[in-house]
């Protein structure tokens, strides 16, 4: 059981240092969309490596290829993109707490798209979220940028239509797999992306490859890995509800190595975000198990 919570930690810190390697890398001459088709082309490769060596299941269908293209080249692509430019106009520990709206937003459109019904408990826990958000943007340390803002909440808004997208794709086909295909399609396209605007480039220092291969495979593959491990050894949602540490983490680390600061108003906002996206979390949980009960029932 430690063993899992230990692995999902891991995992928390390894996404955490998403926004380190960026900047190092953007200090490095190494644009975004380099970046990005260099991360998720060197994950593709060793997930795939990964699936092969271990004699895991590499078969999808035509129809689940679809749907992982849609992840991986479509959705994954657009809501990595809009973070990695979000972490260039604001701080990085505010970029990943904007991230972590997504329970919110996976509730909202669950709502919509899936008629899931938005109990009292999921929508005290949405105002608690807001009323954190508030005060942390009302109590900036330092100059706020509107652009990052906006960034930071659209790719949130993209990564929940990911899961709950995911959620249904990645229920047929393994996590690994899914993984592989995933990262592959999403390097195909920043690839086609970035031919075709001209922003693919291999013209940068060579220190910037430190924070490449930190993105690929601390950031990513490493970060993969120990989630889906924890996760088994734990469960899905205190998998999920243990992974909301990674804004905390992010900004421990934002501290240590870019020296970005918030405001104590700030602190305790984000805490009340967490909080709240922890509340619809567990809320989630207890409507899923009310579905096992009714259908086994």
């Amino acid at each position: 059981m430690w063993k899992g919570y230990g692995l999902v930690l891991l995992s928390a810190t390894g996404f955490a240092f998403i926004p380190i390697f960026a900047l190092h890398a953007y200090n490095s001459g190494v644009n975004v969309t380099t970046l990005l088709f260099l991360r998720f082309a060197l994950a593709a490769l060793f997930f795939f490596m990964y699936v092969w060596f271990t004699k895991k299941n590499a078969k999808v269908s035509w129809s689940q290829l679809f749907y992982l293209f849609l992840l991986g080249g479509i959705f994954y692509m657009m809501q990595s993109s809009f973070y990695f430019h979000a972490v260039k106009y604001i701080p990085s520990s505010l970029a990943a707490l904007l991230l972590y709206l997504n329970p919110i937003f996976v509730a909202i459109f669950s709502f919509f798209i899936n008629q899931e019904k938005l109990t009292k408990r999921t929508m005290v826990a949405m105002a608690i979220s807001f009323s954190g958000m508030l005060l942390v943007l009302g109590a900036p340390e330092g100059k706020i940028q509107p652009l990052g803002i906006a960034l930071a909440i659209g790719a949130a808004v993209i990564y929940s239509i990911y899961i709950i997208v995911g959620n249904k794709v990645t229920a047929h086909v393994p996590p690994m797999t899914a993984s592989a295909y995933i990262a592959l399609f999403a390097a195909f396209s920043f690839f086609v992306w970035g031919i075709s605007v001209g922003t693919l480039h291999f013209q940068f220092d060579a220190k910037g490859w430190i924070s490449v291969i930190g993105t690929s495979f601390v950031s990513s593959v490493l970060a993969i890995l120990a989630f889906f491990s924890g996760m088994n050894m734990i469960g899905p949602t205190k998998a999920a509800i243990l992974s909301m540490l990674e804004p905390v983490i992010t900004f421990l680390l934002s501290m240590v190595f870019l020296q970005e600061r918030m405001s104590f108003m700030q602190m305790i906002g984000g805490l009340i975000v967490l909080s709240g996206a922890m509340l619809v979390a567990m809320g989630k949980e207890q409507q899923d198990k009310k579905k096992t009960i009714s259908i086994s029932a």
